[in-house]
């Protein structure tokens, strides 16, 4: 079958191609209804990753948040029409231990394969979850859910049981959709959210406390904290994680930089602390979060406050424009998808 990928060739283009692709036995084909943008995506189309990363990864379909409607199943067990959200995670083993989105062996939609800018999807029916009540405009962001729901697993695992206070730095999308799955896990637990920008920590009304990082913070502690800062700001995010932290704390990191980042370890040691790498999900992390929003109207309508716009897609210029809007959008920009 001829399906069409919308591609970046390089930094802002981007082409449709066709591409031949064969129906296996355990693909659906899912049409793509809303799409979401990432910060992973907006590096890719503003050249913000190393010349050797773009040369070796373009050209590319872009975009890994994403749900849409089977159209196919060429088993007849999912009925046409269905509404679905697509895993962009596709492993090809199994490790006992460590988790598919861990596996060096797995692919990830666009980041080195097609991501789901496409007229169809053709994907395994193993990377897909149905879903009924939540709208799919809302739903678009379970992927960013299903990360925060990935770095909590770990942090369950690992991390002591004493949580009266937890910290999380960072008043973006991904540091939005922790904490209100925290506040919904860990409900008795004081949530404090430390960001640059009071314009965005005033979304996190939900949250016990919040203060600039620039606030005097001297009286403030911690037991545990979250880091989704990423970026030029990452540096100083951890250490001041590392300074607010109480002894034998966890620190779960989640936000990605393209640099190495020099933290305190002198304190790291002396205080005992277990530092966490996060990243991605599993399809474990995306059914508890299908599970959750099918069930809860009120963090569905919570997580919706942070789509910032939503941009009807026809044309390749319409794709090209929502990726410039999102520059300017202080959270998520979301896709309708009418290809």
């Amino acid at each position: 079958m001829i399906n069409q990928s919308y591609r970046l060739t390089s930094p802002r283009v981007i082409k449709a191609e066709l591409i031949d692709e064969k129906l296996k036995e355990d693909d659906l084909i899912v049409r793509p209804t809303y799409l979401s943008i990432c910060a992973a995506d907006m590096r890719y189309y503003t050249g913000n990753r190393d010349k050797n990363a773009l040369k070796k990864k373009l050209p590319m379909a872009l975009i890994h948040e994403a749900v849409g409607q089977v159209i196919y199943d060429p088993k007849g067990k999912i009925p046409k029409g269905t509404k679905v959200v697509m895993i962009p995670n596709t492993p090809i083993e199994k490790d006992e231990i460590i988790k598919e989105n861990y596996l060096r062996t797995s692919s990830f939609k666009s980041s080195g394969i097609d991501g789901f800018m496409q007229g169809v999807v053709f994907i395994r029916r193993d990377r897909v979850i149905p879903f009924e009540k939540i709208p799919e405009r809302t739903a678009v962001l379970l992927e960013l859910m299903s990360v925060g729901m990935n770095a909590i697993d770990k942090f369950e695992k690992v991390s002591h049981k004493r949580k009266e206070i937890i910290g999380l730095w960072g008043d973006g999308n991904v540091g939005y959709a922790l904490a209100v799955i925290l506040k919904n896990i860990y409900p008795n637990s004081k949530l404090i959210v430390f960001g640059a920008m009071k314009e965005k920590l005033d979304y996190f009304s939900f949250a016990d406390e919040t203060y600039l990082v620039s606030d005097d913070l001297t009286d403030i502690k911690v037991d545990h904290a979250f880091e989704c800062v990423g970026g030029r700001y990452s540096e100083d995010a951890i250490n001041q994680i590392i300074d607010l932290i109480n002894p034998e704390g966890t620190i779960s990191l989640m936000g990605v930089s393209e640099n190495k980042v020099p933290i305190n370890t002198r304190m790291v040691l002396e205080k005992g602390l277990t530092i966490i790498g996060n990243s991605r999900s599993s399809y474990e992390d995306f059914k508890k979060c299908v599970d959750l929003l099918e069930k809860n109207e009120k963090i569905a309508k919570t997580m919706e406050k942070i789509i910032s716009d939503e941009i009807l897609v026809k044309t390749i210029k319409d794709m090209t424009n929502a990726f410039d809007k999102d520059s300017n959008n202080a959270f998520k920009t979301i896709m309708k998808w009418e290809i």
